[in-house]
């Protein structure tokens, strides 16, 4: 009977660490809280930024078997252009556009349509949750776990010199806690010795990250898309 009730409380406990895991805006081990937007009687879900000092990892046309998330900022290179985003979180509306100049020439990218792809994703736009990592409740372990100021998602397109080069490709931007290191633009991630229980970045800095992707796998690539063309800005400007 007391072994019974041992197993029965380790059960209990260990379904209450999932739960408390699975939730976006709740973090193990965490010493801080503070009130999600929608608490606020004041809270119109408007974000209107600018994010600058913009670079590609990769390129335009890489052969399979690259690494579209290039921790070690190999690949990366700066392009000019920003990218622009006036969104409403409570109505799942706005526009996301980021105007670059790369080496192949100009590329636009937009989102044309936000998509919830994933419940944590909140009907495509979200403002103020924790995403990634292994136990944050919301998206991929690609990235390490970090606080998320504004986020969407969706499909969009891109444009280079004015013609059409991808339509209907999933399209996210992410507003986040520093995962590059604001020098070397590399990710210290997955961080060798981790004594904290927070993701491995920088909350001292913002940065952007937004990609286009195809609906095409290739295992061989990563992330395991046919295309996955991505961007990092080192500075956002809230409007």
């Amino acid at each position: 009977m007391r072994y019974g009730l041992v197993i029965l409380v380790l059960l209990l406990d260990t379904a209450v660490t999932a739960q408390h895991a699975a939730n976006r805006r709740q973090q193990p081990g965490a010493t801080i809280t503070m009130f999600a937007p929608e608490q606020h009687d004041l809270y119109d879900g408007h974000y209107v930024l600018s994010a600058n000092r913009i670079h590609m990892v990769g390129g335009l046309n890489d052969p399979v078997g690259w690494d579209h998330m290039d921790n070690e900022a190999r690949t990366v290179k700066p392009v000019s252009g920003t990218a622009e985003i006036d969104v409403n979180d409570l109505t799942n509306t706005g526009k996301f556009e980021a105007r670059l100049k790369i080496p192949e020439g100009d590329l636009v990218l937009a989102i044309d349509k936000f998509h919830e792809f994933n419940p944590c994703q909140n009907g495509g736009i979200v403002g103020f949750l924790h995403e990634h990592g292994t136990d944050s409740g919301c998206g991929d372990n690609n990235w390490p776990k970090t606080f998320v100021y504004l986020a969407a998602w969706g499909f969009g397109h891109a444009t280079l010199n004015g013609k059409p080069l991808y339509d209907n490709y999933e399209i996210h931007f992410m507003i986040t806690q520093g995962i590059r290191d604001r020098n070397t633009l590399r990710v210290n991630y997955p961080m060798a010795n981790k004594e904290q229980p927070a993701g491995e970045v920088n909350p001292a800095t913002q940065q952007i990250d937004f990609y286009i992707r195809s609906p095409q796998q290739n295992p061989k690539n990563k992330p395991n898309r046919e295309v996955f063309m991505h961007f990092f800005g080192m500075e956002v400007t809230w409007k």
